[in-house]
């Protein structure tokens, strides 16, 4: 299984995003965790699920502005499991805790860990991911936001009142259709990590 443990940055000095964030989290993506999302320790909320491309989803959610360090643990949980997700334990929770401690000391704020299995190449491709959305531009943002929900490129040109090869400069420059297609592949790369460590064995 996969545990997404997530710690707000500056969290002492920044407004609370916790909750909000918590509560975002378990409408978009609810049907695809396995225990409703819980917060933990005042600034930190956590996950459980065991589909990939949740996580990239929320992975990428969490870090774009940089409000969260995030780690991502994959291996077996205790089950039955409870029905609170701050009740279950299991090897999953222990990776995904050491690896938000090592997010909050990188950049990208990201770490992915799997118990005794080496996480070292599909971290290193999410990184990669990160800090291409890094550079994004705001621009580039606008033209991301309306892809992701569906809009046509023709659609967007005339919302943005600009021209069609506008939107495609804007695509290529922020990399949009390289991350789509990556995402499916970071994805497997993520459930393949976790079937290594014999969690659903």
């Amino acid at each position: 299984m996969i545990v997404v443990t997530a710690d707000q940055v500056a969290s002492r000095t920044r407004a609370d995003l916790a909750g909000a964030e918590r509560d975002r989290i378990q409408r978009d993506h609810g049907e695809r965790l396995l225990l409703p999302v819980a917060r933990n320790a005042g600034d930190e909320i956590q996950l459980l699920t065991t589909d990939g491309r949740t996580v990239v989803d929320v992975v990428f959610e969490l870090t774009r502005d940089g409000s969260w360090s995030v780690g991502v643990g994959c291996g077996p949980v205790r089950e039955p499991l409870p029905a609170d997700i701050r009740e279950a334990s299991g090897d999953a929770f222990f990776a995904a805790r050491d690896a938000v401690e090592r997010a909050k000391k990188s950049s990208p704020r990201l770490a992915i860990q799997a118990g005794a299995t080496d996480a070292t190449d599909v971290e290193s491709l999410f990184r990669l991911a990160l800090i291409l959305r890094e550079r994004r531009s705001d621009q580039g943002w606008e033209v991301y936001d309306r892809i992701v929900a569906g809009a046509l490129q023709s659609d967007i040109a005339d919302e943005l009142g600009v021209s069609a090869p506008a939107i495609s400069s804007r695509m290529k420059s922020a990399n949009i259709r390289a991350e789509l297609d990556a995402v499916p592949a970071l994805a497997r790369l993520l459930e393949n990590l976790d079937a290594s460590t014999g969690a659903h064995s």
